[in-house]
């Protein structure tokens, strides 16, 4: 049999094959260790072995190696898939900085130049005031 365990989010790992161990229950359903206790297998926990013809055993040794080659690859392309994922999210990453980075300065930017807008609206209004009062007081040094 074949395990997949999943260490956390970004870690998926295949386990190699593992023999059946089977448990010894008592009738509590509690497993045994000393063997103490009454023994209670159900069938499909039984393992037979059937001897079979040489040519059924090639077959089978056969479906073990493409089971183990098949393994490997799937391990070698979760392997390259993490890392190739690692990198664009690193690049991902790099680029969001950047594109945050530009609206910063852009907005900054604006904001002086509104600044700026509005220092010279306050000196045109300033002299605009002036030259209201000096029109509406005529009667200074003449």
């Amino acid at each position: 049999m074949y395990y997949y365990s999943k260490k956390n989010k970004r870690n998926w790992k295949v386990l190699k094959r593992h023999s059946f161990n089977p448990r010894i229950i008592d009738e509590n359903g509690q497993e045994v260790i000393d063997g103490a206790a009454l023994v209670i297998v159900e069938k499909e926990e039984t393992e037979t072995n059937i001897v079979g013809s040489e040519e059924m055993e090639l077959n089978i040794a056969h479906i073990f190696e493409k089971i183990e080659h098949f393994t490997q690859i799937v391990s070698e392309l979760l392997e390259s898939g993490k890392a190739m994922f690692k990198e664009l999210s690193n690049e991902f990453e790099e680029r969001l900085i950047s594109i945050h980075k530009e609206q910063m300065e852009k907005w900054q930017e604006e904001i002086k130049e509104l600044r700026l807008l509005d220092a010279s609206n306050e000196e045109a209004s300033g002299i605009l005031h002036n030259a209201r009062y000096v029109l509406q007081n005529p009667h200074i040094d003449s």
